[in-house]
């Protein structure tokens, strides 16, 4: 099985560190145009530059009018992947209202708005398209400190969800990838501390954390026209965790 996105474009968001810049470089790998999206510039010069080309884009998700210009900004989207989030641990009753309506518009609010300007041109060129959300294990188990974003994550797979149920007629595809504990940046602020990280690795039969490729491969599959008649669903890369 051979996978190719030749005269494709893919629109990647947080494309400037881990999944994001994995997935980024692995599509144009694929033979995708790849339109990154960050808020740091930084992050996406150092992208450019491990792309040998590519569009780059400068916006943070957080707010709603960057998204949505952002969205425009990159003009014909074929393949969408919503891939920017944030994680703010904090307990169920110490969770404030600031870092609950944080997550909520990077994890949730920016998904919907960019697949909206997407999916408008898709409909309006008649030649259907993919969307992959990258949500999370914590959408179907709970997670001590992990509030706002458990229900960031359930939210995004219910608008995955609704999204194939509304464009499936159109003919673009709308799935999820659910990963547990990835080892990027944000994932070690979370898990550095081995009193979480011994049990949470207990509960992965395959004894071991995700790597960013793992993830990105599972991305590029449901993107890819192999996948033609998946949509709608919410593909765990955990390692079993679900499965306990």
């Amino acid at each position: 099985m051979q996978i190719r996105f030749d005269g494709q474009r893919a629109l990647v968001t947080g494309a400037g560190k881990g999944i994001g810049r994995e997935i980024a470089l692995l599509l144009a790998r694929f033979g995708a145009t790849v339109i990154a999206l960050s808020r740091s510039p930084k992050d996406l010069e150092q992208l450019r530059r491990a792309l040998d080309g590519g569009e780059m884009i400068v916006a943070d998700l957080s707010d709603a009018q960057q998204a949505r210009a952002a969205a425009e900004q990159a003009g014909r989207v074929d393949l969408l992947v919503n891939n920017a989030g944030i994680s703010i641990p904090q307990s169920f009753l110490e969770t404030t209202v600031e870092a609950f309506d944080a997550t909520m518009a990077v994890n949730v609010r920016a998904a919907l708005i960019l697949s909206q300007v997407v999916a408008r041109g898709m409909i309006k060129r008649g030649q259907g398209g993919a969307i992959v959300h990258l949500s999370s294990q914590a959408s179907m188990v709970g997670l001590a400190d992990h509030t706002a974003y458990c229900a960031s994550k359930g939210a995004l797979d219910q608008l995955t969800r609704v999204m194939a149920l509304e464009l499936g007629p159109h003919q673009i595809r709308v799935n999820a990838v659910n990963p547990t504990v990835t080892l990027t940046p944000m994932s070690e602020m979370a898990w550095s501390d081995p009193a979480k990280r011994g049990p949470m690795m207990a509960r992965i039969p395959l004894g071991r954390f995700a790597q960013t490729q793992d993830v990105a491969h599972a991305v590029a599959y449901l993107l890819s026209k192999q996948a033609d008649m998946i949509t709608g669903a919410t593909l765990p890369v955990d390692g079993g965790f679900l499965a306990i």
